[in-house]
């Protein structure tokens, strides 16, 4: 599973897997069920978070680190594992520019939750 669908599915609480479009952008969608879906409301991405945050000993600033975010939900979070995740996402910026990576990173996450089924407050995605 790619680090993308690992986040995912440790937020939503369902496996997703990320198939890859023509145009190279990916379309993650959970697989799918053995019945015709029902209405979901879409995942409160902060309150997930920020209860799993409460729950854990080490204080991390999830809201705009993508290290802690990655901490937080379990995942590697060395600076392999974010090169891989801006791979994944298509970053077109140096990858050793850590810094500018992971800012645009941690948005970019935040912004394939919101469109994925995630509700996610405006300032995180921006």
């Amino acid at each position: 599973m790619s680090i993308l669908g690992s986040i995912i599915s440790k937020i939503f609480g369902v496996q997703y897997e990320i198939e890859v479009r023509a145009s190279n952008e990916p379309n993650i969608a959970p697989p799918p069920p053995p019945n015709p879906p029902t209405p979901q409301q879409p995942v409160d991405v902060e309150a997930v978070l920020t209860r799993l945050a409460s729950k854990n000993p080490e204080k991390l600033d999830w809201r705009h680190s993508i290290v802690d975010l990655m901490k937080l939900l379990g995942l590697e979070s060395d600076l392999e594992a974010r090169q891989q995740l801006a791979q994944e996402l298509h970053y077109k910026g140096n990858p050793d520019d850590s810094e500018t990576m992971n800012i645009w990173l941690q948005k970019q996450v935040m912004r394939k939750l919101a469109e994925n089924g995630g509700k996610v407050p405006e300032e995180l995605k921006s």
